[in-house]
C-alpha cells in the first residue's frame, strides 16, 4: 500500500501544479502576467498529479507533438515536461508512479514516442529514455571572425507579432526535418517567444531570396556590455533559434547576426554537432565550442511501431530482444532487416533495455559503442556490425526545440 494517489488533473488544478513544479526548481510561483502564457500551455487529458495527506506532492505532463525518425517518417510524440515531486515526498516512489501512469496513458492515447530535456541525467533511465540527441553551443569573437563572404539574398528585421508569425509559418514548414526534430504545439510560441518578446525584447530576422519568398529566420538578443575593447563585459549577441530553408539561406542568416555592429561577441546555444560555422569565418579559431551535451531524451513507447517508423540502410538482418520494465508489452524480440521490422519468437543476437534502444534509434550512436560500454548483452559479436549498418544514418539527429 502507498500513501499518496496518482490521477489526471483538471482545469481548476493546473496553476498549483505549476507552482509546485516550480518550486521543485526553487522557484516561486509565476506572477500573474506570466501565468496567463503558462495557463495555454496546459492540456486536458496531459497533466497528472500526485496527492498525498490532502495535498498535491508531485506532478508531469505533457505537450502534443510529432517526431521525425530517419527516412522522412513523421510519428506521434509527446513533449514531456514540468516532472517535479515535493522535496518532502522524495525517494518514496512518486516519481515511479507517475511515470508509470504517464507513460501508460501516452501509449494507449496512440503517442508513439515520447521525449524530454533532463534537467538531472541520472534520473530517467530507469524509465526507459535514453540520450538520442546531442547539441553544441558556440562563442564567436566577432572582431577576429573576419567572414569569408558576405549574404546573397535580403535579411531583414520584423518586429512584434508580425515576425512572431512570421517565424512561425517557417518553422512549420521546415520542422520535422531532420531526424530528431519534433512539432511545436501552439502554445510554445505565446510562452518561448511572445512573452519572451516582450520581456527580453528579442529580435527577428527573416531571409529571402531571388524569388522574394521568405525562406529562414533568426531570434536573437542582444545582451549589451562595453562598447569598447573590455574583455570583462563584451555586448553580447545571443542567437536563439535558426531555420533555413537550405545552406544559402542558412549562410546568410549566420552572416547577417555576425554583421550587426557594436556587437563583442555572438554566442548560440543548442545549434546541432554538425554545424560548419567555423567554415563561414577567415579565422575559424574565432568559433569556440564551449559546450557539447545531451539534448533529446528519447522513451519508445510502443516499439513495434517505433522500430517499423523508420527507414534502414542495406545491411544482413540483426535479431534484437528488448526489455521494458515499464511498459512490458514491448518486451520480446525483432527481427530488424532492410526492408522491414518483424516480431519474432527466434533468440536474439543482441540483448538491451529500452533506453539503450531509444538512444540507438535515431542513429546518434552505435551499437558498438553501447557494447563497449557494457550497456547491452552481446549474444552473436556479429551482430554488431550489422546493427550499426542497419540503423546508420547520414546526418547526425538534432531536434533543436527546448521544453
Amino acid at each position: 500500500m502507498t500513501d499518496y494517489d496518482i490521477r489526471l488533473l483538471d482545469d481548476s488544478e493546473y496553476r498549483t501544479a505549476h507552482t509546485l513544479f516550480r518550486g521543485t526548481l526553487h522557484h516561486g510561483p509565476a506572477p500573474d502576467e506570466q501565468w496567463k502564457f503558462a495557463r495555454e500551455t496546459y492540456d486536458e487529458g496531459r497533466v497528472f498529479g500526485a496527492f498525498g495527506g490532502g495535498e498535491m506532492i508531485g506532478t508531469l505532463q505533457s505537450f502534443p507533438s510529432r517526431l521525425a525518425v530517419p527516412g522522412g517518417a513523421v510519428v506521434p510524440h509527446a513533449a514531456v515536461s514540468r516532472v517535479g515531486v515535493r522535496a518532502d515526498w522524495t525517494r518514496r516512489g512518486v516519481l515511479s508512479a507517475l511515470q508509470r501512469a504517464q507513460l501508460r496513458a501516452l501509449r494507449s492515447g496512440g503517442d508513439v514516442f515520447a521525449s524530454l530535456r533532463a534537467s538531472e541525467t541520472a534520473i530517467y533511465g530507469r524509465y526507459g529514455y535514453g540520450v538520442a540527441t546531442r547539441y553544441r553551443s558556440l562563442r564567436i569573437d566577432r572582431r577576429k571572425a573576419a567572414p569569408r563572404t558576405r549574404p546573397v539574398g535580403r535579411v531583414r528585421l520584423v518586429e512584434g507579432e508580425a515576425g512572431e508569425r512570421i517565424a512561425h509559418r517557417l518553422f512549420a514548414e521546415l520542422s520535422p526535418g531532420r531526424a530528431g526534430t519534433i512539432s511545436r504545439w501552439p502554445a510554445w510560441w505565446s510562452l518561448n517567444v511572445r512573452r519572451v518578446a516582450a520581456e527580453e525584447n528579442i529580435k527577428i530576422a527573416v531571409r529571402s531570396g531571388a524569388s522574394g519568398d521568405d525562406d529562414g529566420y533568426v531570434a536573437f538578443k542582444v545582451a549589451p556590455g562595453r562598447h569598447d575593447s573590455s574583455e570583462e563585459k563584451p555586448t553580447t549577441l545571443m542567437v536563439l533559434d535558426l531555420w533555413a530553408r537550405d545552406a544559402e539561406a542558412w549562410a546568410d542568416l549566420w552572416l547577417f547576426v555576425l554583421g550587426v555592429d557594436l556587437v563583442a561577441e555572438v554566442s548560440a546555444f543548442g545549434r546541432p554537432v554538425d554545424e560548419p560555422v567555423e567554415w563561414l569565418l577567415g579565422d575559424r579559431r574565432a568559433c569556440r565550442v564551449t559546450e557539447e551535451t545531451d539534448e533529446t531524451w528519447l522513451r519508445l513507447l510502443d516499439v513495434p511501431t517505433a522500430l517499423s517508423a523508420r527507414a534502414y540502410r542495406q545491411a544482413e538482418p540483426v535479431v534484437i530482444g528488448v526489455r521494458d520494465a515499464y511498459l512490458p508489452e514491448n518486451s520480446g524480440s525483432y527481427r530488424v532487416a532492410a526492408d522491414g521490422v518483424t516480431r519474432v519468437d527466434d533468440a536474439p543476437e543482441l540483448v538491451l533495455d529500452v533506453d539503450v534502444l531509444g538512444s540507438t534509434y535515431l542513429g546518434d550512436v552505435s551499437f558498438t559503442t553501447l557494447a563497449a560500454t557494457r550497456r547491452l548483452d552481446v549474444v552473436d559479436p556479429s551482430a554488431l556490425a550489422r546493427a550499426d549498418a542497419l540503423f546508420e544514418v547520414s546526418t547526425p539527429p538534432w531536434s533543436g526545440t527546448f521544453f
